[in-house]
């Protein structure tokens, strides 16, 4: 079973990049589990027809009890098994709180020796790598870490405050980067600005996702653009970044 966290700032596109991931996978044949662990729970919509699950913290918030198995998620497209943590009220609590809850649900229930996934994707905001939002690094949950960024300067600060969040925990085993995903935005020279920061960083770009209004249309039907049209270019991007994961050759290879 792979774990893998995908991170990136707030509206960079982690969601839509994590839903299309999960979605090539699962037309590969896999088994996916994708646990969106941001307060909006949004994360699994577009593998869900539009029609959001209800978030672990909503049902904690409604109900005296925790939910139970047939609760905690819901199946989507392909298969793929859609959990979201959700958060507090807004203004009240702590956001990050909702993912180390549903995380101790997870184990509580034993979620994936249930389910048997080949892969489990958590997708995780990125502006603020602390409290909860750092607990898919800290606390082993994912063994690897990809952040999406543009060639947009405060995304790639936040790619920066990310791979310096998982550089802190490296000496206790815990995830390590395994690349850095480009999500175009058109900033002027896109390419070589995160290719140089990437070469600082020595990591390798494992996807160039170019700007596309597919991925609008479809996501205004409720769906990811891999399922609404597979052979699309930017729908093969996300097939191609889905091999180089299970092939576990991204962390020596680098886009020409």
């Amino acid at each position: 079973m792979k774990k893998i966290a995908i991170y990136g700032k707030g509206g960079i596109g982690k969601s839509t990049t994590t839903a299309n991931l999960s979605a090539a996978l699962a037309m590969m044949g896999k088994k996916v589990v994708q646990i969106g662990c941001d307060p909006k729970a949004d994360s699994t919509l577009n593998l869900l027809g539009g029609d959001p699950v209800m978030p672990v913290m909503d049902y904690y918030r409604d109900h005296d009890e925790a939910p139970d198995f047939d609760h905690i998620g819901r199946t989507g497209f392909g298969g793929v098994f859609c959990i979201e943590t959700g958060g507090p009220t807004p203004g009240l609590g702590c956001a990050g709180r909702g993912i180390i809850a549903t995380f101790d649900l997870i184990g509580e229930m034993e979620v994936f020796e249930r389910l048997q996934p080949d892969v489990v994707l958590y997708d995780v905001l990125g502006d603020v790598v602390c409290g909860g939002f750092a607990a898919p690094i800290r606390e082993g949950y994912a063994e690897e870490v990809f952040i999406v960024t543009s060639g947009e300067k405060m995304s790639l600060y936040a790619a920066e405050n990310i791979a310096r969040a998982v550089d802190n925990f490296a000496d206790r085993g815990y995830a390590h980067v395994g690349g850095i995903i480009l999500n175009r935005r058109g900033v002027e020279n896109e390419y070589s600005r995160v290719k140089s920061y990437a070469d600082g960083r020595h990591l390798p770009i494992v996807a160039d996702i170019p700007r596309s209004q597919d991925i609008i249309d479809f996501e205004d039907q409720g769906k990811t653009v891999v399922e609404g049209d597979p052979s699309l270019p930017v729908s093969q991007c996300y097939f191609r970044l889905a091999e180089r994961i299970l092939s576990e050759r991204h962390g020596q290879q680098q886009l020409p």
